[in-house]
């Protein structure tokens, strides 16, 4: 698997970082190069009042497939002219592209989520490992949230999804089929109990992403599931 990640740090009354990301995954699986694209996750850092954001300070992740090895920096070109090309004056976009994440850069991302961490370190921790990573305008301060996620998203236990097959198409009250048969892993409860029978509001439905599979999660409201939105 190669994770893009990507923080857009947008500003106010502009698209924000999933809606990019989901732009550029479907250019990705649909233009040239046909990028087997599995999902796209979101992840939650650090909300505190010294981390510049417009409201949640989240960032995503495209999860592609590989079939075969795939060229790297030939990918990093590609969605960095894609974000480049929807550059928001006064953000400080980040892209991160990496297939193997060790595991200092996990902690890394981990510990955003936590306390403050610093453009230094990333920089540092993406040189030392070889992974690409750069900021494409403002202050680049975009490069501690696409590297985050990056990590985030290796350890396949952390964030929820806002694109995977075709869960945005539900709508209204579903049947547990059809949330698995648009690409949902399971259907859990909090305690991790599987339901198998019921109805299920559907409406903006965002799996978590747990044991690096889509998990949707829910709770009973009376006569129907409720969906629940984890980090």
């Amino acid at each position: 698997m190669v994770f893009i990640g990507m923080d857009d740090t947008d500003i106010v009354g502009t698209r924000g970082t999933g809606q990019l990301a989901r732009t550029i995954a479907a250019e990705l699986a649909n233009g040239a190069g046909r990028y087997q694209v599995v999902g796209i996750t979101r992840h939650q850092l650090l909300v505190d009042p010294r981390v510049p954001c417009t409201k949640n300070n989240s960032s995503a992740v495209i999860h592609v497939r590989e079939d075969g090895p795939l060229d790297l920096e030939e990918l990093f070109g590609k969605v960095r002219a894609m974000m480049c090309a929807d550059l928001i004056e006064g953000s400080d976009p980040g892209l991160c592209v990496a297939r193997e994440v060790p595991g200092a850069v996990v902690e890394f991302g981990r510990r955003a989520k936590e306390m403050l961490v610093t453009l230094a370190e990333a920089r540092s921790l993406a040189a030392s490992h070889g992974i690409r990573l750069e900021g494409l305008g403002g202050d680049q301060s975009g490069m501690i949230g696409a590297l985050s996620a990056v990590g985030l998203a290796a350890t396949g236990g952390d964030g929820r999804y806002i694109v995977v097959g075709c869960c945005r198409e539900l709508t209204g009250l579903q049947p547990v089929q059809a949330l698995l048969d648009s690409g949902v892993a399971s259907v859990e409860t909090l305690d991790g109990q599987s339901v198998t029978e019921g109805l299920v509001r559907t409406d903006k439905l965002r799996p978590a992403r747990r044991m690096a599979r889509p998990v949707a999660f829910v709770e009973w409201a009376g006569e129907h599931w409720e969906p629940l939105k984890l980090d």
